[in-house]
C-alpha cells in the first residue's frame, strides 16, 4: 500500500470520527424529524406499515409534509440491529456521511486526475463544518448529497471513456429524487443542463445516452400520481415565496405605500416583479461572504453558530480555483459550473431560513473540490520558496480554524442551543415510562411541538397498537397534521384557556392524571414531581399530577 492510499484511509477514518464522536450528546437531542424518521423506520420494520398504516409507502405523511422514503428505509438496518434509540437513528447518516468523503475523492480524481487535489478535497469535506453538522443528525439532505455525488462520479467515468457508465449513473441520480425535496428539483435540472452541455458527445453515442435517460425516467414514473394528487406541494405551500396568503397582501401593501402615479404602482408591484426580486435576493444570499466564511446559516439546527459554512482560508483558493477552472479550460468546467449554479435554485423559491445550509448542502462538495484545485494551481505558478510558505501558512491557519470550530461544536454548541434541538423529551419519557401504569391519563403539552412523535419514539410504542388504537385522534388543520390523543395520552396546549391544568382536572374528577408541561403551566402550590432543564440551566419541563 502506497502512502497516498494510506492517507486516504486516514482521511476517511477522520471523517468517521468527527461524525460519530459523542453522536448521542451532540446535537443534544433528536429533533422531531429525526424521531419521525426513526419511528416510521421502526414501524416498517415491525409491521411493514408506516404510522398511518400504509404498507411500504413511497411517501410518509408527517406533520406538515410528506417525507421522502430513502432516509427512512435506509434507517431500518441499524434500528433492526440496535433497537429504536438515538444512536441507531444517527449512525446511518454517520456512515453515508463518511462514505461521501470517499466519494468526493473518487469524483475529484475522475475529473482532475490528480491525487493531490483529490486528497485535499476529501480532507476539506471530512472536516467541513457544513457537512459535519448535517451528517451527525438524520437530515435527508445529506443523503441526497451521497447519491448525487455517486451519480456524478459514474457520469464523469462515462464522459471519460466507457459510455455504459452513463446508464449506471442513472441509478444513483434516480435514487436521489427519493431522498430530499431539493434533489427533486436539482437532479432533473442538472441532468437537463448536462444533456445540453454534452449534446454532441451524447448524440455521438445516443444508444447509451437514451438508455440512461429512459432509466432515469423510470425512476420518476412512480412520482407521477403523487405529484398529480397535489400532495407533493404540501410542504412547498408552507415555505414558498409564491404562497398566496402572504404574497397578495404584501403586493397590495407596496402598491398602497407607493407615491407614483397610476398605473406605475401596478407595473412595479405585481406577482412577476415580486417573485423575481425575492428569487434573486434568496439566490444571491448564498454567495455572500457572511454565509460562506463568517457566520454561516442562522438556523441553529443546521449550523454551529459563529463560524462560516467554509473555513476562511478557503476563500482565496476558491476564487483562484474558479479562475483557473476556466482559464485552463478544464475539460468538465461547464458541468461543474452547472452543479454550483443549480444547487441554489430550489432554495431560492422558499422564504424561510435564508440563507439555508440544509437545502443547499449539495454545493458543499463543489466548494471543497474547487478550493483544493485552486490551492494546487496557485502552487504551480509560484517558486519553491513561496510554495513552502503558502503550504505552511495555509496548514497552520486551517488547523487553527478547525480547532476553534471543533472546540465550539463539541464543548459549547449543545449547551447554548439544546432548546433549539427540543431537548428534554428523552428525560420526560424515561419518567413517563417508569410511572405509566400508575395513571389513568397522561397529559403532555404540545407547546414545544409534536409531543406525540417523541412519545412514540422514546417509549418504542408498538406500531401495530398505534395504527389500530381506538383512542387515536388525528386531524389536519392549517396544512399541518395534529395528533391530540392516543392510548392514555392527551396532547393539548396547557397555556390555552380551555385546556389548562385546572380545567382538565375539573373535567376528569376521580382520575389520576400525570401532567407534563412547561414552566408556568401549573399553579405554584402544585408539587413538582420531576423537572427537566435545558443544558444552559433554563427550565424545559415540569411534571406534576392531579390533585
Amino acid at each position: 500500500m502506497n502512502w497516498r492510499n494510506l492517507l486516504l484511509i486516514v482521511l476517511v477514518f477522520l471523517g468517521f470520527f468527527l461524525r460519530v464522536y459523542k453522536i448521542t450528546e451532540i446535537p443534544p437531542s433528536l429533533n422531531w424529524d429525526e424521531a419521525s424518521i426513526g419511528y416510521n423506520a421502526y414501524s416498517i420494520l415491525k409491521t411493514s406499515k408506516d404510522e398511518w398504516g400504509i404498507r411500504f409507502p413511497l411517501h410518509f405523511q408527517s406533520f406538515g409534509e410528506y417525507k421522502l422514503p430513502a432516509q427512512i428505509y435506509a434507517s431500518i438496518p441499524a434500528i433492526a440491529i440496535l433497537g429504536l434509540t438515538p444512536f441507531s437513528v444517527r449512525i446511518t447518516p454517520v456512515i453515508y456521511g463518511t462514505l461521501t468523503v470517499l466519494l468526493l475523492y473518487l469524483l475529484t480524481q475522475e475529473l482532475f486526475k490528480r491525487r493531490s487535489i483529490s486528497l485535499v478535497s476529501s480532507l476539506l469535506l471530512a472536516i467541513s463544518p457544513w457537512h459535519i453538522q448535517l451528517t451527525r443528525a438524520s437530515f435527508e439532505s445529506s443523503f441526497s448529497v451521497f447519491w448525487v455525488l455517486m451519480g456524478l462520479w459514474f457520469l464523469a467515468k462515462g464522459l471519460n471513456g466507457k459510455k455504459w457508465w452513463w446508464i449506471i449513473s442513472a441509478i444513483p441520480f434516480g435514487i436521489s429524487v427519493y431522498t430530499y425535496n431539493s434533489a427533486r428539483v436539482f437532479t432533473p435540472l442538472f441532468l437537463g443542463v448536462v444533456a445540453l452541455i454534452c449534446f454532441k458527445r451524447f448524440w455521438a453515442d445516443r444508444k447509451h445516452a437514451i438508455a440512461a435517460g429512459l432509466l432515469f425516467v423510470l425512476f420518476l414514473i412512480p412520482l407521477i400520481p403523487f405529484v398529480l394528487s397535489g400532495k407533493a406541494s404540501a410542504r412547498y405551500k408552507l415555505v414558498s415565496i409564491t404562497n398566496e396568503e402572504g404574497l397578495v397582501p404584501r403586493i397590495n401593501e407596496r402598491r398602497g405605500q407607493s407615491t407614483l402615479p397610476y398605473p406605475l404602482p401596478r407595473l412595479i408591484h405585481n406577482k412577476v416583479t415580486y417573485i423575481t426580486y425575492y428569487f434573486a435576493k434568496n439566490y444571491l444570499a448564498h454567495f455572500s461572504p457572511d454565509f460562506l466564511f463568517i457566520s454561516g446559516a442562522e438556523h441553529r439546527q443546521h449550523h454551529a453558530q459563529g463560524v462560516g459554512e467554509l473555513y476562511k482560508i478557503q476563500a482565496p483558493f476558491l476564487l483562484i480555483g474558479l479562475y483557473f477552472l476556466f482559464s485552463r479550460k478544464e475539460k468538465h468546467r461547464w458541468i461543474l459550473l452547472a452543479w454550483l449554479l443549480l444547487s441554489f435554485v430550489p432554495v431560492a423559491t422558499t422564504k424561510d431560513s435564508i440563507p439555508n445550509a440544509l437545502r443547499t448542502l449539495i454545493a458543499a462538495p463543489f466548494f471543497e473540490m474547487i478550493s483544493a484545485y485552486g490551492f494546487f494551481e496557485i502552487l504551480k505558478v509560484l517558486d519553491k520558496k513561496k510554495r513552502i510558505i503558502i503550504v505552511i501558512l495555509s496548514t497552520l491557519i486551517l488547523i487553527c480554524e478547525m480547532g476553534l470550530y471543533l472546540k465550539n461544536y463539541y464543548t459549547t454548541y449543545a449547551i447554548k442551543y439544546s432548546r433549539d434541538w427540543q431537548y428534554g423529551y428523552k428525560q420526560v419519557m424515561a419518567y413517563v415510562s417508569k410511572h405509566y401504569r400508575e395513571y389513568d391519563e397522561i397529559v403532555i403539552t404540545r407547546y414545544y411541538g409534536e409531543p406525540h412523535m417523541f412519545t412514540l419514539f422514546y417509549l418504542s410504542f408498538p406500531p401495530d397498537r398505534f395504527q389500530n388504537d381506538k383512542n387515536l385522534v388525528r386531524y389536519k388543520a392549517f396544512d399541518w397534521v395534529w395528533v391530540t390523543n392516543f392510548d392514555k395520552f392527551y396532547f393539548p396546549n396547557l397555556s390555552d384557556l380551555d385546556t389548562r391544568y385546572a380545567d382538565i382536572v375539573d373535567k376528569n374528577k376521580g382520575k389520576r392524571i400525570l401532567f407534563v408541561g412547561k414552566s408556568g403551566d401549573f399553579p405554584e402550590n402544585v408539587e413538582k414531581l420531576y423537572t427537566v432543564d435545558y443544558l444552559n440551566g433554563e427550565r424545559a419541563f415540569e411534571i406534576v399530577e392531579s390533585k
